[in-house]
């Protein structure tokens, strides 16, 4: 196509949303370089404004089918922050069993559905049922385990209720421990071959350094449950300063917020990344044995400036969510028993940030509770918004690299690089 090309997807496939996709390239550099972010807002604070503070999880679970538990985890946190209610260490580990259950599912879901049709050459994991068929079978069962994760915690397959300040409104019995503890044997052979099929696969080369987030735990374990913001540029934020490291901006094109480095109100383009890769730069060292094994195997550089590299970062936190939640399940059947609620220190209500990693990333509910007991202002910072910005730095970079190829050849390499960030536009349109 010479130096000229002009790339326009209305409605990008195989990502969670709904997106447009607008390139323009002309002498070689690119002109334009928009996603689109086409969806109408969904305005999730006001949502949450002036409601009691207890419904806050039950609503905030509610934003996202996939990213439910990571939404009521993050939501429940930050009221908690909010009343000064410290949950005890069996509660901590059910919602960490669950949130470990939804990077299993979500994980799954991205790669098996809709990653691997761009790896084996089809439009849709229906062909590769015909094709793989070992492949997809693994993938439904996995997806399946993952959300019987979900309902052995919080009695339902999806969108969690039984999140409540200090205490669950559902414990799961031993002998529904039992089940899913061999549900999550059973499955060791299938998030092996997971590894080995993903271990063949290889992706594009884009080269472009950016500055990487992640909630990352004071108690040495992998990232999941929040904890102080850290980056690979040494920067550093307690959760609530996390307005230090992170401002969000408007876009013209797009119906999310962007975000950027806190303090580059300049344009001088800094981006940051959140998610698979931006964790396992981070905290790399702090992966199960199986899941490190995995990274080896598949060749995974924590050094990485690739972002198609995400693929095999998700494959590595896959083995890791099912170890963690192997080992989760054989503590609480050690110790089966529901703890008693705990009361707020602080009935009167204040400030409170709640952070986790969803799948996607860094996920943060910041809320003010008044001392009527509701909600009086909640901000929720999603990560395909903290990514956005990212993305679009990486197809400039990404698209005048393919210019000698045929136009459909560009558009559908463009289209993987953005569904390898694994974007989940319905939770970023707020």
């Amino acid at each position: 196509m010479g130096a000229r090309a002009s790339v326009t997807v209305r409605h990008l496939t195989r990502i969670e949303g709904h997106g447009n996709l607008v390139v323009e390239i002309e002498d070689g550099a690119v002109r334009r370089c928009d996603l689109e972010v086409v969806e109408s807002p969904r305005f999730f604070e006001v949502l949450l404004k002036d409601r009691p503070w207890d419904e806050a999880p039950r609503i905030a679970c509610r934003i996202c089918g996939i990213c439910s538990v990571a939404h009521a985890t993050a939501s429940v946190q930050a009221v908690e922050a909010a009343l000064g209610v410290v949950p005890g260490p069996r509660l901590r580990a059910l919602r960490r069993l669950n949130l470990a259950g939804e990077w299993l599912q979500s994980h799954v879901l991205h790669l098996g559905f809709l990653m691997a049709p761009d790896a084996f050459g089809a439009p849709s994991i229906v062909p590769l049922a015909g094709s793989h068929p070992d492949l997809v079978k693994r993938v439904l069962r996995l997806k399946r385990l993952a959300n019987e994760i979900c309902r052995t915690v919080s009695g339902r397959h999806v969108m969690p209720v039984s999140y409540h300040a200090g205490w669950s409104g559902y414990w799961p019995q031993v002998a529904e421990l039992e089940a899913l503890q061999a549900g999550l044997a059973a499955a060791r052979a299938d998030v092996a071959a997971f590894v080995a099929a993903f271990g063949a696969l290889a992706w594009p080369a884009v080269e472009r350094a950016t500055e990487q987030v992640a909630a990352v735990e004071d108690d040495g374990a992998y990232p999941m449950m929040g904890g102080p913001l850290r980056t690979t540029a040494g920067r550093a934020a307690a959760p609530s300063a996390y307005r230090e490291l992170l401002e969000e901006y408007l876009v013209e094109h797009s119906a999310s917020k962007h975000v950027r480095p806190a303090g580059e109100r300049g344009g001088g383009g800094a981006t940051i990344r959140v998610g698979a890769l931006a964790r396992y730069a981070l905290a790399h060292d702090r992966l199960h044995p199986d899941a490190a094994a995995a990274a080896r195997r598949l060749g995974l550089d924590p050094a990485t400036t690739n972002p198609f590299d995400a693929v095999p970062a998700q494959v590595v936190e896959l083995v890791h969510a099912h170890a963690e939640a192997e080992r989760l399940v054989t503590a609480l059947l050690a110790d089966p028993a529901p703890e008693a609620p705990v009361p707020p220190r602080r009935p009167q209500g204040g400030e409170g940030v709640g952070i986790v990693e969803a799948p996607r990333g860094t996920l943060i509910h910041d809320y003010r509770i008044g001392p009527d007991g509701r909600v009086a202002r909640a901000n929720c910072v999603i990560p395909t918004s903290q990514n956005l910005a990212s993305l679009e730095a990486d197809l400039r970079v990404f698209a005048p690299t393919l210019l000698d190829r045929p136009a459909a050849e560009i558009t559908h390499a463009l289209e993987m690089l953005v569904r390898a960030y694994d974007p989940c536009i319905s939770c970023a349109v707020h």
